[in-house]
């Protein structure tokens, strides 16, 4: 059997595209990663925040599967855990075939909830040319597949760290696709 696992962690003060990897991130209830430009409990993405400051933080902690980078690096771009802004970089898990509200135990005690999808923005292509159009494919109905990682709330705090295991946890009821958020 596959473990699920954490392959990175990444933080970083301020509002940054890409994140610092570090040796441990501390994930706060209710907050989100310790000394990050996008903890809060209520919205820190710039357009969110100034269409309306009040609306929840849906987006306190990002996750990306490490298998994105191997498909993106096949396309020519060599990315590195934490360049994509996220928070914890993940390998053997199907992170965007995950419900909404599946939560994901990481390491000892954290546990973050799945919100949605994350939308890849023009600041991608900011960061290098051509990467937001390679994190989008269209599904043979035509519909828009983004796999630029999902976005999560902490649920219970704790220490994340590289090598730790990640337990998923579905919902009950019926499986609700992730919508971006």
């Amino acid at each position: 059997m596959t473990v699920s696992k954490v392959l990175a962690v990444s933080q970083r003060r301020g509002h940054h595209f890409s994140k610092t990897p570090s040796l441990v991130i501390r994930l706060n209830e209710g907050l989100g990663v310790e000394g990050d430009g996008h903890a809060g409990v209520t919205v820190k993405h710039r357009s969110r925040a100034r269409f309306n400051p009040t609306l929840p933080n849906l987006r306190q902690v990002h996750l990306i599967q490490a298998e994105l980078f191997d498909e993106l690096a096949a396309k020519g771009f060599d990315l590195n855990p934490g360049d994509l802004g996220e928070n914890v970089t993940t390998r053997n898990i199907d992170l965007l075939s995950l419900p909404q509200r599946a939560r994901l135990h990481l390491g000892d005690s954290a546990i973050v909830e799945v919100t949605g999808l994350r939308n890849p923005c023009v600041q991608m292509d900011r960061f290098r040319t051509g990467l937001m159009a390679a994190t989008l494919e269209k599904s043979a109905d035509g519909a828009l597949l983004r796999k630029a990682g999902i976005m999560s709330i902490v649920i219970a705090s704790g220490d994340v760290r590289p090598s730790d295991a990640i337990r998923v946890e579905l919902p009950a009821g019926a499986h609700q696709a992730l919508l971006p958020v």
